[in-house]
């Protein structure tokens, strides 16, 4: 079970449905992982431009706005490139803590338009790719590129979601 914590500072997200739109995320992601048996926490940002452009300047050092940020609790990334990050271990209490995430409107609505997509569709890859990203899963080293967008596309798939790469 995921326990979403979501904190929304911009009321359009009221209207998409994101609380069912992130269970629905984690659920194929812990599926595919094999970690269905842990209770896992996440918070999850639902802001704008505005908002995420402030964080992402405080934390990358980048002052414009991004689709999506992620801040896991722990690094679990693997030491070889390709390999599959450490499995997230249980607090005392038995839940998983994962991580945060910050997701700004402006950017993902429009990137979804550009590419043609369905909003619900893109907001479910950007739930997908950062829950990965809480996970250790990364795409800086190819080889790691290739193994996180390998499983967004069977993640996204068993969920009726196109291969959001392909174009």
């Amino acid at each position: 079970m995921t326990d979403i914590d979501i904190a929304i500072e911009d009321e359009r997200w009221e209207r998409c449905g994101l609380p069912a739109l992130a269970e629905r995320a984690a659920r194929g992601v812990f599926e595919r992982l094999g970690l269905t048996g842990n209770a896992a926490e996440i918070s999850i940002l639902a802001c704008d431009d505005a908002r995420i452009a402030a964080l992402n300047a405080d934390f990358r050092g980048k002052p414009q706005p991004t689709n999506v940020l992620s801040w896991p609790a722990e690094d679990l990334a693997a030491e070889a490139p390709g390999g599959m990050p450490e499995a997230p271990a249980a607090g005392p209490d038995g839940v998983v803590e994962l991580g945060d995430i910050a997701i700004a409107w402006e950017t993902c609505a429009r990137e979804a338009a550009d590419q043609g997509k369905e909003f619900s569709s893109h907001l479910c890859h950007l739930l997908v790719h950062s829950i990965l990203h809480l996970l250790g899963f990364d795409h800086v080293r190819d080889a790691d590129a290739a193994l996180m967008e390998g499983l967004e596309i069977e993640i996204l798939g068993k969920m009726g979601i196109d291969d959001p790469y392909r174009h």
